[in-house]
Protein backbone atom coordinates (compact mmCIF):
# COMPACT_ATOMS: atom_id res chain seq x y z
CA UNK A 1 0.00 0.00 0.00
CA UNK A 2 1.03 3.47 -0.63
CA UNK A 3 -0.92 5.55 1.49
CA UNK A 4 0.25 9.05 2.08
CA UNK A 5 3.15 8.38 -0.31
CA UNK A 6 3.42 11.93 -2.12
CA UNK A 7 5.86 12.03 -4.81
CA UNK A 8 6.29 10.16 -8.44
CA UNK A 9 9.68 8.03 -8.31
CA UNK A 10 10.51 8.72 -11.81
CA UNK A 11 12.16 4.76 -11.92
CA UNK A 12 15.70 7.05 -9.85
CA UNK A 13 16.26 6.06 -6.73
CA UNK A 14 16.12 8.89 -4.31
CA UNK A 15 19.79 10.55 -4.97
CA UNK A 16 19.33 10.74 -8.30
CA UNK A 17 15.86 11.61 -8.33
CA UNK A 18 16.64 14.99 -5.85
CA UNK A 19 19.78 15.52 -8.14
CA UNK A 20 17.48 15.69 -11.60
CA UNK A 21 14.57 17.61 -9.64
CA UNK A 22 17.64 20.46 -8.71
CA UNK A 23 19.04 20.32 -11.91
CA UNK A 24 15.54 20.90 -13.70
CA UNK A 25 14.63 23.71 -11.68
CA UNK A 26 18.16 25.36 -11.94
CA UNK A 27 17.41 25.53 -16.16
CA UNK A 28 13.82 26.48 -15.64
CA UNK A 29 15.04 29.67 -13.72
CA UNK A 30 17.74 30.36 -15.98
CA UNK A 31 15.61 29.94 -18.83
CA UNK A 32 12.15 30.37 -17.49
CA UNK A 33 11.05 27.77 -19.48
CA UNK A 34 11.80 24.33 -20.25
CA UNK A 35 10.58 21.26 -22.38
CA UNK A 36 10.20 18.19 -20.50
CA UNK A 37 8.09 14.61 -19.70
CA UNK A 38 4.80 15.22 -18.19
CA UNK A 39 5.54 13.41 -14.86
CA UNK A 40 8.85 15.47 -14.71
CA UNK A 41 7.28 18.68 -14.96
CA UNK A 42 4.34 17.87 -12.33
CA UNK A 43 7.26 16.50 -9.87
CA UNK A 44 9.35 19.83 -10.57
CA UNK A 45 6.20 22.44 -10.05
CA UNK A 46 5.93 22.30 -6.26
CA UNK A 47 9.78 22.12 -6.02
CA UNK A 48 10.52 25.44 -7.97
CA UNK A 49 6.93 27.24 -6.56
CA UNK A 50 8.69 26.36 -2.84
CA UNK A 51 11.82 27.73 -4.01
CA UNK A 52 10.00 30.94 -5.28
CA UNK A 53 7.69 31.25 -2.16
CA UNK A 54 11.09 30.78 -0.18
CA UNK A 55 12.71 33.73 -1.70
CA UNK A 56 9.60 36.10 -2.14
CA UNK A 57 9.41 35.81 1.52
CA UNK A 58 12.95 36.53 2.44
CA UNK A 59 12.83 39.74 0.07
CA UNK A 60 9.83 40.66 2.28
CA UNK A 61 11.64 40.20 4.92
CA UNK A 62 14.40 42.72 4.21
CA UNK A 63 14.09 44.77 6.97
CA UNK A 64 15.18 41.98 8.85
CA UNK A 65 18.55 40.60 7.38
CA UNK A 66 18.68 37.29 8.97
CA UNK A 67 15.88 36.17 8.03
CA UNK A 68 16.86 37.31 4.39
CA UNK A 69 20.00 35.23 5.02
CA UNK A 70 17.96 32.41 6.03
CA UNK A 71 16.31 32.43 2.92
CA UNK A 72 19.14 32.61 0.14
CA UNK A 73 20.63 29.77 2.42
CA UNK A 74 17.13 27.53 1.79
CA UNK A 75 17.62 27.83 -1.61
CA UNK A 76 21.23 27.64 -1.63
CA UNK A 77 20.42 24.05 -0.48
CA UNK A 78 18.81 23.17 -4.18
CA UNK A 79 20.40 25.66 -6.49
CA UNK A 80 23.79 25.45 -6.43
CA UNK A 81 24.38 28.03 -9.40
CA UNK A 82 24.77 31.28 -7.56
CA UNK A 83 24.38 32.79 -10.75
CA UNK A 84 20.49 31.53 -11.04
CA UNK A 85 20.30 32.48 -7.46
CA UNK A 86 20.72 35.97 -7.54
CA UNK A 87 18.43 35.96 -10.36
CA UNK A 88 15.91 34.54 -8.45
CA UNK A 89 16.33 36.74 -5.74
CA UNK A 90 16.57 39.72 -7.91
CA UNK A 91 14.50 39.53 -10.74
CA UNK A 92 11.89 36.35 -10.75
CA UNK A 93 10.82 37.12 -6.69
CA UNK A 94 10.31 40.57 -6.91
CA UNK A 95 7.83 39.72 -9.89
CA UNK A 96 5.54 37.60 -8.00
CA UNK A 97 5.67 39.74 -4.66
CA UNK A 98 2.15 40.36 -4.52
CA UNK A 99 1.20 36.86 -6.32
CA UNK A 100 0.08 34.25 -3.35
CA UNK A 101 0.92 31.10 -5.39
CA UNK A 102 0.72 29.41 -8.90
CA UNK A 103 4.27 30.73 -10.21
CA UNK A 104 4.45 28.39 -13.10
CA UNK A 105 2.42 26.54 -16.09
CA UNK A 106 2.20 23.39 -17.59
CA UNK A 107 1.60 22.56 -21.15
CA UNK A 108 0.71 19.44 -22.84
CA UNK A 109 2.69 19.74 -26.04
CA UNK A 110 1.78 15.73 -27.18
CA UNK A 111 3.87 12.81 -27.43
CA UNK A 112 7.58 12.17 -27.97
CA UNK A 113 8.28 10.63 -31.42
CA UNK A 114 10.64 8.36 -30.08
CA UNK A 115 9.34 6.15 -27.00
CA UNK A 116 5.62 8.00 -27.80
CA UNK A 117 6.30 9.96 -24.06
CA UNK A 118 4.43 12.76 -22.84
CA UNK A 119 5.93 15.78 -23.10
CA UNK A 120 5.41 18.96 -21.26
CA UNK A 121 6.56 22.29 -21.26
CA UNK A 122 6.59 24.34 -18.05
CA UNK A 123 6.91 27.86 -17.65
CA UNK A 124 7.35 30.40 -15.33
CA UNK A 125 4.14 32.76 -15.38
CA UNK A 126 4.35 35.78 -16.99
CA UNK A 127 7.53 34.94 -18.57
CA UNK A 128 8.71 37.48 -21.04
CA UNK A 129 8.71 34.33 -23.91
CA UNK A 130 10.16 36.11 -27.22
CA UNK A 131 9.87 33.14 -29.87
CA UNK A 132 12.22 35.18 -31.86
CA UNK A 133 14.91 33.54 -29.86
CA UNK A 134 13.73 29.81 -30.62
CA UNK A 135 14.06 31.31 -34.19
CA UNK A 136 17.69 32.64 -33.88
CA UNK A 137 19.09 28.97 -33.59
CA UNK A 138 17.93 28.90 -37.90
CA UNK A 139 19.95 30.55 -40.54
CA UNK A 140 20.47 34.05 -40.56
CA UNK A 141 18.40 34.60 -43.43
CA UNK A 142 14.87 32.93 -42.43
CA UNK A 143 15.06 35.42 -39.39
CA UNK A 144 15.97 38.59 -41.77
CA UNK A 145 13.10 37.32 -43.98
CA UNK A 146 10.35 37.54 -41.68
CA UNK A 147 9.86 34.39 -39.95
CA UNK A 148 10.07 35.87 -36.72
CA UNK A 149 6.86 38.44 -37.97
CA UNK A 150 5.02 35.35 -38.70
CA UNK A 151 6.02 33.41 -35.78
CA UNK A 152 4.72 36.28 -33.45
CA UNK A 153 1.67 36.85 -35.12
CA UNK A 154 0.71 33.37 -34.61
CA UNK A 155 2.31 32.70 -31.08
CA UNK A 156 -0.38 35.18 -29.05
CA UNK A 157 -1.13 34.16 -25.79
CA UNK A 158 -0.47 30.74 -24.44
CA UNK A 159 -2.20 28.76 -27.04
CA UNK A 160 -0.22 29.88 -29.50
CA UNK A 161 3.01 29.25 -28.13
CA UNK A 162 1.40 26.08 -27.35
CA UNK A 163 1.21 25.15 -31.05
CA UNK A 164 4.57 26.29 -31.77
CA UNK A 165 6.46 24.21 -29.38
CA UNK A 166 3.56 21.30 -30.56
CA UNK A 167 4.78 22.43 -34.25
CA UNK A 168 8.87 22.16 -33.54
CA UNK A 169 8.08 19.12 -31.41
CA UNK A 170 6.92 17.26 -34.33
CA UNK A 171 9.99 18.20 -36.76
CA UNK A 172 7.74 20.01 -38.88
CA UNK A 173 8.58 23.84 -38.62
CA UNK A 174 11.71 23.47 -41.38
CA UNK A 175 10.22 20.82 -43.68
CA UNK A 176 7.06 22.59 -44.26
CA UNK A 177 8.87 25.97 -45.04
CA UNK A 178 10.99 24.53 -47.36
CA UNK A 179 8.12 22.26 -49.11
CA UNK A 180 5.91 25.57 -49.76
CA UNK A 181 8.78 27.45 -51.10
CA UNK A 182 10.22 24.79 -53.69
CA UNK A 183 6.83 25.35 -55.79
CA UNK A 184 7.09 29.11 -55.66
CA UNK A 185 10.21 29.03 -57.20
CA UNK A 186 9.28 26.42 -59.78
CA UNK A 187 6.17 28.75 -61.28
CA UNK A 188 8.42 31.04 -62.43
CA UNK A 189 10.80 29.19 -64.37
CA UNK A 190 7.76 27.54 -66.04
CA UNK A 191 6.88 30.67 -67.23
Amino acid sequence: MRHRVAHRKLGRVTEHRLATLRNQAQMLLRHERIDTTLAKAKELRPFVERLITVATRGRADGAHPPRGLHARRLVARDLADKQVAGKLFDTIAPRFASRPGGYTRVLHLGRRQGDCAEVAQIELVGSEYDPSEDQSTGTAGEVAAGGSSSSSKGSKGVGGRLRAAAKRLRGSGKSGETKGSAPAKADPDAE
